[in-house]
């Protein structure tokens, strides 16, 4: 009944990530931490959220910028794996609770760059990537930092889903091998991390529908909405 309720969960939590581009480590941690343990459940979340980047950017495969990618995660790989590192030798609680409230923030703060036209330029992501990846390497969910900034590229719908999740990509690729040289990624906990990924790949392909159906203004009310959850549910798992 265990795994049925962790399977469950990661197929609603991969249709939500498929439709907004996150969410599926706030939805997916809780129940993985009480079925594996906190020590197994974050490198699982590792391997899952791996499968559900690969799953969104095959849904929207035509519509990726290439570029942002690139410059994404020249800087994002290699700060994810040092922050992966990291995380072996620190407590995560304050980083947990500091990021909670940036999302919070990030909801006003996103509305009114949009609102005036605010754009973001290349180098400029390679930047973001660089503090990104080093956050995603100690901490299980930094999906919605990415959003505000990959929407400033003028991406919207499938091109953000597909560009997001590629360019994140490689930060859980580096995380996940990082985890596996650390003895933190056993050769169990990886099929584990496969078996509730395949559940979130469907939820990614059955998301699509979905998203053709929105229009752009519901699809930033959406995210927005997953942002306050995402900023109240980290607080309140690090404060408990």
């Amino acid at each position: 009944m265990e795994w049925v309720l962790v399977l469950v969960i990661g197929l609603v939590a991969g249709t939500l990530s498929g439709i907004v581009g996150f969410g599926t480590s706030i939805m997916l941690l809780p129940p993985l931490v009480v079925v594996f343990g906190p020590r197994e459940a974050v490198p699982i979340m590792a391997v899952t959220a791996l499968l559900a980047n690969v799953s969104r950017a095959a849904v929207w495969w035509r519509e990726i910028d290439w570029r942002a990618c690139a410059v994404y995660s020249a800087t994002a790989a290699p700060a994810a794996a040092l922050g992966a590192a990291t995380l072996v030798h620190m407590s995560s609680v304050a980083i947990e609770v500091a990021l909670g409230v940036f999302f919070l923030l990030m909801i006003p703060v996103r509305r009114k760059l949009t609102a005036s036209g605010f754009r973001i330029r290349l180098w400029q992501l390679a930047v973001v990537g660089a503090v990104i990846g080093y956050l995603t390497g100690i901490v299980a969910s930094t999906g919605p930092i990415n959003t505000p900034f990959f929407l400033a590229l003028g991406l919207v719908k499938g091109a953000f889903l597909a560009t997001e999740a590629l360019s994140s990509l490689s930060m859980y690729v580096a995380k996940a091998a990082t985890f596996n040289q650390l003895g933190a990624l056993p050769w169990e906990t990886f099929v584990k991390g496969l078996i509730v990924g395949s559940a979130v790949m469907l939820g990614s392909y059955a998301s699509k529908p979905f998203v053709l159906r929105m229009a752009p203004e519901q699809f930033r009310l959406l995210m927005d909405a997953l942002m306050l959850l995402a900023g109240l549910t980290m607080i309140a798992a690090a404060l408990a």
